[in-house]
């Protein structure tokens, strides 16, 4: 059974920060990239960063103007989001996705985490 769990999210204030981690089991980790999503109340599923098999081929969204950091670590299976400077605007639910390529485009990803909850109080 492919699993992806997201940890790491919670309250934080303005300014603050946060790492993200995805623990992917069930594939080999190092066949998928993966993405990065969020969904604020009431919006559509954004991307925000997504990382190739080896960790090279890295996006981010245009709005995030180098806040965030993305990061994998193939012998753990897990991929990192580190968040920082967060504002108000950057609260959601934070999933990630595992899929072939290092894409911001969800449609493109075979298997998706629960989420985690991120919110930024101001």
């Amino acid at each position: 059974e492919v699993q992806l769990v997201e940890s790491g999210g919670g309250l934080v204030q303005v300014g603050g920060s946060l790492r993200l981690s995805c623990a992917v089991s069930g594939v080999t980790f190092d066949d998928y990239a993966i993405g990065w999503f969020r969904q604020a109340p009431g919006k559509e599923r954004e991307g925000v960063s997504c990382i190739g098999r080896t960790g090279e081929d890295i996006g981010y969204a245009y709005f995030l103007k180098g806040r965030f950091t993305i990061s994998r670590d193939n012998a753990k299976n897990t991929v990192y989001l580190q968040m920082n400077n967060l504002k108000p605007e950057d609260t959601g639910v934070y999933y990630c996705a595992a899929g072939p390529d290092s894409r911001l485009i969800a449609r493109e990803y075979d298997y998706w985490g629960q989420g985690t909850q991120v919110t930024v109080s101001s």
